[in-house]
């Protein structure tokens, strides 16, 4: 999730953190005024889950040599609310009847972004949101996705150097705790080829620029720019390259997919092949977000390095959005990408209120965001949710 893409529901603190979200809840209160849409029908728990998902190729197989493509939906909050609350890891009901109701999309994957200071209880989080009782939450969360057939996808999502706390997203995974972070989630689930790796949300090098430099620090690592508040004074950080969160997964004995975002909020993929990381496992595949405020978010452009990318090795865009509450951008979208059998999660399951466009001079913005009325009924939230559902139940 890339800037001025957080619901306006969301604390002082997040909102400090990504200033300029926000937005009048009644700019658009028409969608909000009673269901809009047939509810889908109940879905039920499964006798199994994909399992031994790898590449092959520029496509993914399960462990018994079937095709899979991924499509699902990103499901915020475990990325935030431990570092905003005492009290809760998840924001809103994570829950088998919220699982349920996204198994009722005919989705099958997941995204559960993941924050670095819960995980490894680091920055003075409080136990009851971090440490084991913040790891103990997911993997009870991941068993309740395959319950219901689903491909969890965890990525680390806000990061932070030495003893500070994560409470924003930085331009790059630190090398002061990301590689032990990846040790350690590698451990908890590399016995589960179940689940997929994504090592970081969405790097932004190098001032946000698709330069050399930028993918030299993407795969190597570099000397970042820690991203403060406004106002606040600018401070430098020891980044981890891609590579050497590979590197962590793979030493820690975990074989599972890894999905790599490239750079400009993982939009960017124009050196993705040529910077490619080790892999001894040979089992990377690349992540692309794809939002309609993109640089690249034209049929032109996906005609270009994405294109490349999808003919040399798994495509998987994990995120995907459109800021006008409507499907004119994402259908086109979702169409490349099933031309070249890449899989596409949308953003975001949660249920955030009525759906608000954000303004196209970027003065204030809305809440376009979030697909669902509510979390237990699937209903979706705007002509954008409805455009996504319906495409993805019709494949």
């Amino acid at each position: 999730m890339s800037r001025g893409r957080f619901p306006a529901a969301l604390t002082a603190l997040a909102l400090a953190a990504l200033a300029g979200c926000g937005g009048d809840p009644n700019e658009n209160s028409t969608l909000a005024a009673g269901p809009m849409y047939p509810l889908p029908p109940a879905a039920k728990p499964v006798a199994s889950y994909p399992t031994g998902i790898h590449a092959v190729g520029n496509q993914l197989q399960d462990g018994i040599g079937q095709t899979i493509v991924l499509h699902g939906a990103n499901r915020s909050g475990t990325e935030y609310k431990c570092v905003q609350t005492s009290t809760s890891i998840f924001d809103g009901p994570f829950d088998e009847p919220s699982v349920a109701a996204i198994a009722a999309w005919k989705l099958n994957a997941v995204r559960v972004p993941l924050n670095e200071s819960c995980w490894l209880g680091t920055g003075g989080v409080a136990a009851s949101t971090s440490g084991t009782a913040y790891q103990d939450a997911i993997v009870a969360y991941v068993a309740l996705l395959h319950k219901y057939g689903l491909v969890p996808i965890v990525e680390l999502h806000w990061v932070a150097p030495g003893a500070m706390l994560a409470t924003r997203q930085q331009p790059m995974p630190d090398a002061d705790n990301a590689p032990a972070f990846w040790t350690s989630v590698a451990t908890t689930f590399g016995g589960d080829t179940g689940v997929v790796f994504e090592p970081y949300n969405e790097p932004y090098p190098d001032s946000n620029h698709d330069s050399d430099a930028g993918w030299t620090c993407w795969r190597d690592g570099c000397t970042a720019n820690l991203g403060v508040a406004t106002g606040a004074t600018p401070m430098t950080y020891l980044a981890a390259g891609m590579q050497s969160l590979v590197t962590a997964i793979r030493t820690a004995g975990a074989p599972n997919l890894i999905l790599l975002g490239g750079l400009e909020y993982s939009n960017a993929l124009s050196q993705w092949l040529a910077y490619e990381p080790t892999d001894p496992m040979g089992n990377l595949g690349a992540a692309w977000h794809v939002y309609s405020n993109n640089a690249c978010m034209s049929v032109d452009c996906y005609g270009m390095a994405p294109a490349t990318v999808a003919a040399a090795v798994p495509l998987v865009a994990t995120e995907i959005g459109e800021s006008d509450c409507q499907g004119t951008f994402i259908t086109p979208l979702m169409q490349f990408l099933d031309t070249n059998a890449s899989g596409y999660l949308a953003w975001s399951w949660n249920a955030f209120g009525p759906c608000v466009p954000t303004a196209p001079t970027g003065a204030s913005h809305g809440s376009p965001w979030s697909l669902v009325a509510s979390y237990d009924t699937a209903e979706p939230n705007s002509v954008f949710a409805n455009t996504f559902y319906t495409h993805v139940t019709g494949l």
